[in-house]
């Protein structure tokens, strides 16, 4: 992978109980800056790079799929702790997911998706809810901040 972009991500995660819009937690926030990769092919963005301990998921790699016109955002994570999930506007799909605990079977429905991305870079924003669909779990709304920009 040639790790020639600075990446930087803002996460927020957000609990919220299924049967009630009431918030169950403070939110939980992240951010990162790291090198990775950063091409379009077609009309869609591959965004690659490393996790590092800051999001919990070291030893990982992730590839975010951003398609131009922001109907679909593919997130893929390789290594200890898998993840594929695909995030459509105006449809709810099951993904796999997998934590330190297990492995589990997700809804995953898209909040909203903008892209702002162009070959030079940009940014981009997504939100998308994760159930587990179970009428007593907690939903889980995760929203991430992608800035792509080469380095001068």
């Amino acid at each position: 992978m040639k790790e020639d972009y600075i990446i930087r991500i803002k996460s927020r995660s957000e609990q919220f109980e299924h049967t009630q819009p009431v918030r169950v937690d403070e939110d939980d926030r992240i951010e990162l800056m790291t090198y990775g990769s950063f091409v379009k092919k077609g009309d869609t963005y591959y965004i690659t790079y490393k996790e590092t301990e800051t999001t919990g998921f070291a030893g990982c790699t992730t590839t975010i799929k951003i398609a131009a016109d922001g109907s679909r955002v593919g997130l893929l994570r390789f290594g200890p702790a898998n993840a594929q999930l695909i995030i459509e506007r105006d449809r709810r799909s099951i993904c796999h997911y997998e934590t330190e605990v297990g492995s589990m079977t997700l809804g995953v429905t898209a909040d909203e998706i903008e892209c702002g991305l162009t070959e030079k870079g940009g940014t981009a924003r997504f939100s998308y809810l994760l159930d587990a669909d179970d009428p007593i779990s907690i939903i889980n709304r995760n929203t991430l901040e992608i800035s792509v920009q080469k380095p001068n």
